[in-house]
C-alpha cells in the first residue's frame, strides 16, 4: 500500500496474521462509524429541537438559524483543509483530535447558559463542533480506504455510507424523543458515542505516517472562504429572497473566490489540493454524480419530514419513523453497489442507481397528494435503493481513481462536493417548495372569499411559516369559519408543493444517469500510487 495509513497486522502472509488484519480492519470500521455517527445525527437532530432551544434560551430568530447554518457553514468551509491535516499530521491523529473536538464542542453547546451570553454561546461551539467534523470526517474514511485492500473496498465503504447515510435519518428520531426530556441531551448523546470510537479506535492498532510537508494556509483560506460565502448565499437564499442583491452577491463572490483557489493551486509547488486529480474521467464523474445526487440526498429528509407533519398530520417523533422507509431500500442497495463496485467497477451501479432513482423519485412525487403511506411505500423505497446505488460506489471509485492524490486529500474533496450538493438542494428545492404552496394557498384563500391583494400576502407569509413546518397554522388571524375551510386545505396544497420538490430531486437523478454513462467503466483491481 503506498498510501500513509495502515492498520495493525495487514499484509500478513500467515493465517493468523490474516485474521488478525480482518479483524483489526473491521475494529477500525467500526471505530470510524462511531466517530462520524455524531456528526451525521447532528446534521438533522438539531432541527428537530430548535424551537425548544429558542424558547429556553431566548434566542432570536436569526440566532436559531445560525444555530443551524453555523455547523453546515464550517462543515462546508473545512473539509477541504481536513482532508490535508489527515494527510500532514496522519489520519489517526487526526481522527482522535476530531472526536475529542466534537465531543467537547458538544457538551459546552449542552451547557449553553441562560442569559445574554446563550446566543453568542451556542453559536460559537456549533461552529467549533463543525469544524471538528470537517477534519475528523476526510480523516476517518481515508482510514477506512486504506485499511481495506482495493478489492474489498467497495463492501467496506457500502458498510460506512449505508450506516452513515441511515444515521442521518436517525436524527428527527432522536431528537423527538431526547427533547422530550430536555434539548440538552441531543448534544450530550454525543460525549459517550465518542468515548467508543476512540476505544474501539486504539483496540484497532490504527497505525499513521505524517508526510513531512508544508499546508499551503493560502489554499485553505481560498476555499475556506469561497466555500463557505457561496453555501451563506444559498442558505440565506430563504431569508433575502433570490432577488436580493446580498443572494448573488455571496454565492457569485463565493464561486469567484473558488476560482481564484484553483489558479492559486496550479502555481503553488506544495498545494492544498492537487488538481490534477481531475484530469481523470472517471474521477470528474464519479465528483459530477456525487453532487447531483446530494442534491436529493440530505434535503430530502427535510422535506419528507415537514410533509409528514403538514400533510400527514404527523407528530414529530412518527415523522422519524415515516423517513426510515426511505432507508428500508437505501441500506440493502448500499451493499448491492459496494458488491456490483468490487466486482465489475462504478459505472453499472451508477446507472442501475441513477435509474431507478429516479424512477423512486417521480413515483413518490406522484403519490405524495393521495396522503396516505400506504400508496407511497413502495416507491420511497425505490427512491431509497436508487440513492444507495450511487452514494458508496461514486464516493469510493473517485478514491480509488484518483491520480496522484492521498486518501485524505480525495476524501476531502468528495466531501465537499457532497456538501456543497446539499446545500444547494436545500436552498433551491426550498424556494420551489414557497413558491408552489404560496400558490396554491393564494388560490385556497380567494376561494374561502378573501380579496385577492389579501390573499396574495396572507398567503406569502403562510407559505414562509410552512416551509418550515407550520403550515397548519396557515391564516390564523383569519376569521374562525375561513380558518377551518383553509385548515381543510393546507394538507393537500402543501402535498402539491412537495410534489413539485420530488419530481425536482427526479430530474436531478435524471441528470445522474445521462453522466453516468461518460464514466469509463471498469473495476479497479490494484492500488493506485500517490
Amino acid at each position: 500500500m503506498s498510501d500513509t495509513e495502515a492498520v495493525a497486522g495487514q499484509g500478513s502472509s500467515e493465517p493468523a496474521g490474516r485474521e488478525s488484519a480482518s479483524k483489526s480492519r473491521y475494529l477500525a470500521l467500526a471505530a470510524m462509524l462511531f466517530a462520524v455517527a455524531m456528526t451525521f445525527i447532528d446534521q438533522t437532530i438539531v432541527s428537530i429541537a430548535s424551537p425548544r432551544i429558542q424558547e429556553e434560551l431566548s434566542l432570536t430568530q436569526d440566532g436559531v438559524q445560525w444555530v443551524i447554518n453555523g455547523y453546515i457553514l464550517a462543515l462546508a468551509a473545512g473539509f477541504a483543509f481536513g482532508g490535508r491535516l489527515a494527510d500532514v499530521i496522519g489520519s489517526r491523529r487526526m481522527v482522535l483530535i476530531g472526536i475529542a473536538g466534537f465531543a467537547i464542542s458538544s457538551g459546552l453547546c449542552g451547557a449553553t447558559p441562560t442569559g445574554s451570553l446563550a446566543e453568542t454561546w451556542i453559536v460559537f461551539f456549533r461552529v467549533v463542533q463543525g469544524f471538528s467534523a470537517a477534519v475528523m470526517i476526510p480523516a476517518a474514511l481515508a482510514v477506512v480506504v486504506a485499511a481495506f485492500p482495493v478489492q474489498e473496498r467497495g463492501r467496506a465503504l457500502a458498510i460506512f455510507f449505508g450506516v452513515s447515510g441511515g444515521l442521518t435519518a436517525v436524527g428527527p428520531i432522536a431528537g423527538g424523543y431526547l427533547t422530550q426530556w430536555t434539548w440538552r441531551a441531543i448534544f450530550w448523546i454525543n460525549i459517550p458515542i465518542a468515548v467508543i470510537a476512540i476505544v474501539l479506535a486504539v483496540m484497532a492498532h490504527i497505525r499513521t505516517r505524517g508526510r513531512r510537508e508544508s499546508i499551503d494556509y493560502r489554499g485553505a483560506l481560498l476555499i475556506a472562504v469561497g466555500m463557505g460565502l457561496s453555501v451563506f448565499g444559498f442558505q440565506q437564499a430563504a431569508t433575502w429572497g433570490w432577488g436580493d442583491v446580498r443572494t448573488w452577491l455571496c454565492i457569485i463572490g463565493g464561486l469567484l473566490v473558488v476560482a481564484v483557489f484553483v489558479l492559486v493551486q496550479l502555481r503553488t509547488p506544495v498545494p492544498l489540493i492537487k488538481i490534477r486529480i481531475f484530469a481523470d474521467r472517471a474521477f470528474v464523474v464519479d465528483n459530477v454524480v456525487l453532487f447531483f445526487s446530494m442534491i436529493a440526498f440530505v434535503p430530502v429528509f427535510f422535506f419528507a419530514s415537514v410533509y409528514s407533519q403538514v400533510s400527514l398530520g404527523y407528530d414529530a417523533n412518527s415523522a422519524g419513523l415515516y423517513l426510515l422507509v426511505f432507508f428500508g431500500g437505501f441500506a440493502p442497495a448500499a451493499q448491492i453497489g459496494g458488491r456490483i463496485l468490487d466486482k465489475r467497477g462504478a459505472k453499472p451501479a451508477l446507472i442501475a442507481g441513477s435509474l431507478i432513482g429516479t424512477a423512486g423519485f417521480g413515483l413518490w412525487a406522484a403519490r405524495l397528494t393521495d396522503l396516505n403511506l400506504g400508496s407511497q411505500w413502495y416507491a420511497i423505497v425505490l427512491a431509497g435503493a436508487g440513492i444507495g446505488l450511487i452514494l458508496g460506489p461514486s464516493s469510493t471509485d473517485a478514491v480509488n481513481r484518483a491520480i496522484g492524490a492521498s486518501y485524505g486529500e480525495v476524501t476531502g474533496i468528495s466531501q465537499t462536493v457532497r456538501n456543497y450538493g446539499s446545500a444547494l438542494g436545500l436552498a433551491v428545492l426550498g424556494t420551489v417548495l414557497t413558491t408552489v404552496f404560496a400558490g396554491r394557498l393564494k388560490e385556497t384563500f380567494i376561494t374561502a372569499g378573501l380579496p385577492a391583494d389579501q390573499a396574495s400576502a396572507a398567503a406569502d407569509a403562510a407559505a414562509a411559516q410552512g416551509a418550515s413546518g407550520a403550515g397548519s397554522g396557515a391564516g390564523s388571524d383569519l376569521p374562525a369559519q375561513i380558518q377551518q375551510q383553509i385548515g381543510a386545505a393546507v394538507p393537500h396544497d402543501f402535498a402539491v408543493a412537495t410534489q413539485s420538490v420530488l419530481y425536482g430531486m427526479a430530474i436531478v437523478l435524471a441528470v445522474c444517469l445521462v453522466v453516468s454513462f461518460f464514466h469509463p467503466g471498469g473495476a479497479v483491481t490494484h492500488e493506485r500510487e500517490t
